[in-house]
């Protein structure tokens, strides 16, 4: 197997799903001939024509809402927010027609769209270009909410979330584009989307988290099973909504304790639902109370303060440590 970045990843499950495909179409700003910001959509336009690869006006609420009509009518669309900052001047047309249409008309029409968009910190970018807000796109029913951790799960992600027959919001971690390889098949591979994968196995704390934050988790994880004899067991949730919740709940139940870790600001965020979900399912086997590691309740720093909001594994590893050592 050939090992890719998550860019390269992501562009070989567009270009096969075209190629297999000729309903999906690709669409957003310089898509096309300049192959997207970050050349996720690189040849697409060469390989498959303006028809099905459109350069589109800056106006993320058209982008969408031809999306959502392209969908409603038997096109697969595949469109780009250049940053998931720029997403909120289409958030009428997703929150009230691409999450409601199949609700709407009973089921008449689907929207099988999905909408891809760069998040999070750690690229010194401008304001705007670094938030993490799944959690608006995680609570409005109708949606999914994907959120990949590498080249190879991304791959499969975007190529299952392109065949869905609801709508997709497909988050991809500009940090992680390409911060490293990993093997990626080049024949066909789909993972389920709403299933979470344990990719550490551990007896002694449960650690739970997606997207960008799961590198720095796993590298926590072994500092504390090097330095200190805790072995953790890491949960990623690759989905946020529909949300795995039995995977990391059974596995709370064998180590007594959990930490959730997440860019986005805590208040309110993906980690709240995490915990409640452990309190309904796994409350009697906790042994502390569950810890949240994740971003603070402001606007993320610019470049001089950007490391210290976002989790790293040193921070990770430390707070863990603290709680078990409460223990």
């Amino acid at each position: 197997m050939a090992k890719m970045t998550m860019v390269q990843a992501l562009n070989l499950a567009l270009r096969q799903e075209m190629e297999r495909d000729d309903r999906v179409i690709v669409l957003g700003e310089d898509v096309g001939v300049d192959g997207g910001v970050f050349r996720i959509t690189d040849g697409l336009h060469e390989a498959f024509g303006r028809q099905r690869v459109l350069d589109t006006p800056l106006a993320e609420a058209g982008i969408v809402g031809m999306s959502v009509g392209m969908a409603a009518y038997g096109l697969r669309p595949v469109c780009e927010i250049q940053f998931s900052g720029f997403i909120y001047q289409a958030f009428h047309q997703i929150e009230n027609h691409a999450a409601r249409l199949r609700w709407r008309s009973r089921g008449r029409f689907t929207v099988p769209m999905v909408l891809r968009a760069p998040y999070g910190g750690g690229v010194r970018a401008l304001e705007h270009h670094s938030e993490s807000r799944e959690a608006y796109w995680a609570h409005t029913p109708g949606l999914k909410m994907v959120m990949p951790s590498g080249p190879r799960n991304a791959r499969a992600l975007l190529v299952s979330a392109i065949r869905d027959p609801d709508p997709v919001i497909f988050y991809e971690a500009k940090a992680l584009y390409r911060a490293y390889r990993e093997e990626v098949p080049e024949d066909e591979e789909t993972l389920p989307i709403g299933e979470s994968q344990i990719v550490r196995e551990g007896d002694d704390v449960t650690m739970i988290s997606y997207g960008a934050m799961v590198r720095p988790t796993l590298e926590a994880a072994e500092d504390l099973s090097q330095s200190d004899g805790i072995e953790a067991e890491v949960v990623d949730l690759l989905t946020l909504s529909p949300l795995d919740d039995e995977k990391f709940s059974r596995s709370v139940k064998k180590t007594g304790h959990a930490v959730i870790v997440h860019e986005a600001p805590g208040s309110f965020g993906p980690g709240a639902e995490i915990l409640s979900r452990l309190a309904e399912k796994s409350f009697f086997y906790l042994e502390e109370p569950v810890l949240r590691i994740t971003g603070f309740d402001i606007v993320i720093p610019l470049f001089a303060r950007e490391k210290a909001y976002i989790p790293d594994a040193r921070r990770i590893a430390h707070q863990t440590r603290k709680m078990m050592k409460r223990g």
